[in-house]
């Protein structure tokens, strides 16, 4: 069977999962993650892949032999960023433990999702993965989730990010935290959302399928991704006398170039002399 499609335009939501080598006759993975330290390396990775490539993180777990992200890609470089985050992770992991060749099992797996129906399902289903393996008692408990920083257990880093999740359940921030640590809660008996997908990668409406169906079977993507945006200004434009504004004014602009001409974090920082998580800070604010 040959690999479906990847489809990736600005603004795509997927569920991602990569998993390590598989075990001949046993059904299984390989570990990827030894120890805390290797769980630590990962995160400060992701995180850097998050910032550089302007990605929203939604949601993420870690567990042995896997992880799961939720991640939207507002440039179209989900691949560019999954190359980067594996590639430099297993340069880590190899180096620490003393190994050669390749960590992960082939290439990542991701699905295309319509995000108004299954951001929260799928979100809910990663940080449960935990819970259903046996690895943890509850989302809450678990060190290597998204679940405690979206919940407010813990303070929430700068590469997850939260708006898109927690507006499904109002506008206080401290009653949206509780509403959705009870939606996490909440017993379901619908099953995984994934169970609905098409085409292997596609999950979402029949309107959804049915406009992403024509780029699996070879139409080009200009012809239905979104309307690309109109010719961007350079940043010496867009910051031109940035030096005599503001920094109110400057964030603004900062907002406007990553945003509106999809300039990455890394590409602003650079322009500007900040350091990227500086930038995010501000896009995230």
């Amino acid at each position: 069977m040959s690999r479906p499609v990847r489809i990736e335009y600005p603004g795509a939501h997927y569920h991602v999962t990569s998993k390590g080598q598989a075990v001949k006759k046993q059904g299984n993975h390989k570990p990827v993650f030894l120890d805390v330290e290797d769980r630590a390396i990962f995160i400060n990775v992701l995180e850097s892949v998050v910032l550089r490539f302007g990605w929203r993180l939604h949601a993420f777990v870690m567990l042995d032999s896997h992880y799961h992200l939720v991640v939207e890609c507002p440039q179209a470089n989900l691949s560019k960023g999954m190359r980067q985050l594996n590639g430099v992770y297993t340069q880590h992991f190899n180096r620490r433990h003393q190994q050669e060749g390749s960590l992960f099992q082939g290439r990542f797996k991701s699905i295309l999702f319509e995000a108004e129906i299954y951001l929260l399902p799928l979100c809910r289903h990663v940080v449960l993965n935990p819970v259903r393996v046996g690895a943890s008692s509850s989302a809450q408990t678990y060190r290597w989730s998204s679940h405690r920083a979206m919940s407010g257990a813990i303070k929430c880093p700068d590469y997850l990010y939260t708006d898109s999740v927690l507006k499904f359940f109002g506008k206080r921030k401290k009653d949206r935290q509780m509403k959705y640590r009870d939606y996490i809660k909440a017993t379901d008996d619908s099953g995984s959302p994934l169970l609905n997908r098409s085409n292997q990668v596609l999950l979402g409406s029949a309107k959804f399928i049915g406009e992403m169906q024509p780029i699996l079977n070879g139409e080009k993507m200009a012809k239905r991704g979104p309307s690309q945006a109109r010719r961007r200004r350079s940043l010496p434009i867009l910051f031109k006398n940035v030096a005599n504004k503001p920094r109110s004014e400057r964030n603004v602009l900062i907002i406007k170039a990553h945003i509106e001409h999809s300039y990455t974090l890394m590409e602003i920082g650079d322009h500007l002399g900040l350091h990227y998580t500086t930038v995010s800070k501000v896009v995230n604010q």
